[in-house]
């Protein structure tokens, strides 16, 4: 499993415009091989959102990172100061935590 940060502010960009593109792109993220999911982010106080993305494999992170839906995101007018951290995840704590899907029977 593999975890994607990626943070920005809007310039020029209303909040509802913002929402708007989101719920419009929301299918075409939903349909990213190897992505289990997507948490879309919202820090209105500080100006900041994006997401969190929980992929199956580190080459689903670098498909995706070279697919023309990530190109097309960061080259969004309205969208600055943009961010991406990649991050492995700890299984055994993980599990514990119910972030992991636990096998049937466990």
């Amino acid at each position: 499993m593999q975890i994607l940060i990626v943070n920005f502010n809007l310039d020029g960009l209303s909040e509802e415009e913002f929402v708007r593109s989101c719920d419009e792109l929301a299918p075409a993220f939903a349909a990213v091989p190897g992505l289990s999911s997507k948490v879309w982010l919202a820090d209105r106080a500080e100006g900041v959102f994006g997401g969190v993305y929980t992929f199956e494999s580190e080459k689903a992170v670098d498909d995706y990172l070279q697919s023309d839906l990530f190109a097309g995101v960061g080259s969004t007018p309205g969208l600055v100061n943009i961010s991406v951290r990649r991050f492995g995840v700890l299984d055994g704590p993980t599990r514990v935590t119910r972030g992991l899907a636990q096998p049937a029977g466990v």
